[in-house]
């Protein structure tokens, strides 16, 4: 069997979507060992992307150049308002789409396209090429932006002509897949798609990361170090999470002496929570690190991480860091709303707990927490979700996929 996979972002550090394109490739080669894969990765910027990691037969790396000249500048300043299109943006997509056509796939039996950011530019440079509709479409998030759960932009005129742009492409392409059961759903009919959306979840594998850099990892200090590393944004809410664990504090001074939390955070929130809760007892704030540090931290240091879904009401996609915890076979308590992706996933509901409800997450954690303090018995949050035959099932599904 002959795959080509069109990438947009396979960096090692800095980016979830890095780390979960690279991890589909090490499943691809599992899951067909003796298939050729070719990978065509178009980026637009310098970074570090190790590809002599990655399980592929071929690996050809293209740069595209998406400075805007001055005409495009100065033309755009009065068209968007006119015409409710970006010249900027055709102009970028446009640069993706000369190398996109220009590669060879009629020879491939399967071909995926594969989304990265939040311009999606690699999907939106097929919508005029031949190779779209053989092409499998994989979303990692929805465009535009502004239908992002958990986000605060209104659309504009121009979201809704990318959107009318982004039907057409789901309308030509052959199949059309995303990351979470729940953006499949939307997003079909989003784009008002006569064909169903398929679902192939995020996967996380070691093998394709370099993860010996070990230097900043902070150890822990207490018996029980309870951790979350990531980015405050789109609704997620860590401050019940602080009040919790404060409040299993005052109850116990056993927790006082054998636990801690440290929250590797970024975001525009960090400045507004750290000063609030500077003082408080058993917590460190701490800078975000790369990924191998933060990966073997989470690893060997951390006995529970915490995971934070977008919210508060909902949350329609799988966060990148889920697999990967899955694979460390850590404790795990997630914090999400009433409906999302991850309460369909996680099958031990000592695991998750409701983001606005302090108490649950409290029972949540002290449960957790009391684990690890005596009982030691292993916590599996994700049961098989994550697992190769689990990857085997669901790609099968879509690469034997026949529109009508």
């Amino acid at each position: 069997m002959k795959f080509l996979i069109i990438e947009q972002d396979l960096r090692v550090s800095g980016t979830s979507q890095g780390i979960i394109s690279r991890s589909f490739l090490a499943k691809l080669r599992k899951a067909y060992p003796e298939s050729l894969i070719d990978v065509h990765y178009i980026k637009a910027e310098d970074s570090m992307d190790k590809l002599e990691l990655l399980p592929v037969n071929n690996i050809i790396e293209h740069r595209v150049d998406i400075k805007l000249p001055m005409v495009i500048k100065l033309m755009n300043k009065l068209y968007w308002r006119i015409f409710s299109v970006s010249l900027g943006e055709k102009w970028i997509v446009k640069q993706y789409s000369r190398v996109i056509s220009r590669i060879e796939y009629k020879d491939y039996d399967h071909i995926f396209i594969r989304s990265a950011g939040v311009a999606h530019e690699t999907i939106l440079a097929t919508l005029d090429l031949p190779v779209l509709k053989d092409a499998i479409v994989n979303f990692h998030d929805p465009f535009p932006v502004a239908w992002y759960v958990g986000s605060r932009l209104e659309p504009t005129k121009l979201d809704f002509f990318r959107l009318a742009k982004m039907m057409k492409i789901v309308e030509r392409a052959k199949v059309c897949t995303s990351t979470a059961s729940y953006m499949s759903h939307d997003l079909q009919h989003l784009y008002k798609s006569k064909k169903p959306f398929l679902t192939l979840p995020h996967q996380f594998d070691p093998a394709v990361f370099d993860l010996t850099d070990s230097s900043l990892v902070r150890k822990k200090e207490k018996r029980i170090s309870i951790s979350y590393h990531g980015a405050l944004m789109f609704g997620r809410n860590i401050e019940n999470l602080i009040k919790a664990y404060n409040d299993i504090l005052a109850s116990d001074d056993t927790y006082v002496e054998n636990t801690e939390l440290i929250l590797r955070v970024k975001g525009n929130e960090v400045a507004r929570i750290v000063e609030i809760y500077k003082d408080a007892p058993n917590i460190k704030f701490l800078t975000t690190i790369n990924f191998s540090n933060s990966s073997n931290e989470q690893i060997y240091q951390s006995d529970i991480v915490i995971i934070l879904e977008n919210g508060p009401y909902y949350c329609n996609i799988l966060v990148g860091k889920a697999p990967f915890l899955a694979s460390s076979n850590k404790a795990v308590l997630c914090l999400s709303p009433k409906k999302s992706e991850l309460r369909n996933i996680i099958s031990d509901k000592r695991c998750i707990a409701n983001m606005e409800d302090r108490e649950e997450i409290k029972e949540k954690l002290k449960e957790l927490i009391d684990n690890e303090l005596y009982q030691q018995s292993p916590v599996k949050a994700f049961g098989d979700y994550f697992n190769l035959e689990n990857f085997q099932i669901q790609l099968d599904n879509i690469l034997n996929f026949r529109p009508n």
